[in-house]
């Protein structure tokens, strides 16, 4: 249904006489964006899909009649769900547990399950599945360039019992050690740094200006200013500088893994 979806507004687009570029100026988007689309890589949001329509004159046709997506995620996620499929690089930062792309599924079924209100098992499965879409962004072993930065407190707290973070801890180590993630580690020795408030997200793109995103409790928020993206990538730039090296940091996640059961 995507690739049809795509196919109409690239209809659309010439029939109007438009370069992709053309239209994603108008529309205000990116034009690499508009060739995802078109070629069914990639599906709009509702409020992407209303500019495009206001851009052709299509009347609410393009916005109406969005392919069905089978997307579990919260509605503020959404668009950041988006964006990390277009990034070239993610920077992640995380405090209370492991970011959702570097997720193993025993661990992704453990975090989606303690949510309120409960989710139903039939639910529960359809955002696992999701989670684990969204990590396929690493099946290519090149882009986007990862890097988790870490808080000792993902590690030490025990997600779905001693099994579960044996395995989490070690699909970490190994994506380090086939070099497809950077992983660090912000020690409890540290005491404060500059990241306690929160779990941040950095994107960078090949042809649009970076964004941040953070998230809370039952809510989360895009940034896109650049003067705050900036002070943002600076705040994590200085928490990384404080983290342990790649080499201390891997070998902390095995002692941690062998601590809770794991055996070579």
């Amino acid at each position: 249904m995507g690739s049809i979806y795509g196919d109409w507004l690239k209809a659309q687009r010439e029939a109007a006489g438009l370069t992709q570029q053309q239209l994603a100026d108008m529309a205000i988007m990116t034009r690499s964006y508009i060739a995802h689309i078109e070629g069914g890589r990639r599906i709009p949001s509702k409020e992407d899909a209303r500019r495009l329509d206001r851009a052709l004159n299509t009347g609410n046709v393009l916005s109406s009649f969005l392919p069905e997506q089978d997307v579990a995620v919260a509605d503020y996620f959404e668009a950041a769900r988006l964006l990390e499929q277009q990034a070239v690089m993610i920077r992640e930062f995380a405090l209370s547990f492991v970011p959702g792309i570097l997720q193993t599924e025993a661990y992704a079924r453990a975090v989606l399950s303690v949510g309120f209100p409960p989710a139903s098992e039939e639910e529960c499965d359809r955002l696992v599945v999701t989670r684990l879409e969204r990590a396929k962004i690493l099946d290519d072993p090149v882009a986007p360039v990862v890097w988790a930065l870490l808080d000792e407190g993902v590690l030490r707290r025990v997600v779905g019992g001693p099994e579960v973070m044996a395995e989490q801890v070690m699909h970490l180590v190994h994506l380090a050690e086939k070099q497809r993630v950077r992983v660090y580690v912000l020690p409890y020795a540290l005491g404060c740094h500059p990241l306690m408030q929160g779990m941040l997200t950095l994107m960078d793109f090949e042809d649009q200006p970076p964004v941040a995103y953070g998230e809370g409790l039952h809510m989360g928020k895009i940034h896109d200013s650049p003067a705050l993206v900036r002070r943002l990538e600076a705040t994590y730039d200085l928490a990384l500088g404080d983290a342990m090296p790649l080499k201390e940091s891997l070998a902390l996640m095995r002692a941690i893994a062998k601590d809770y059961g794991y055996r070579d």
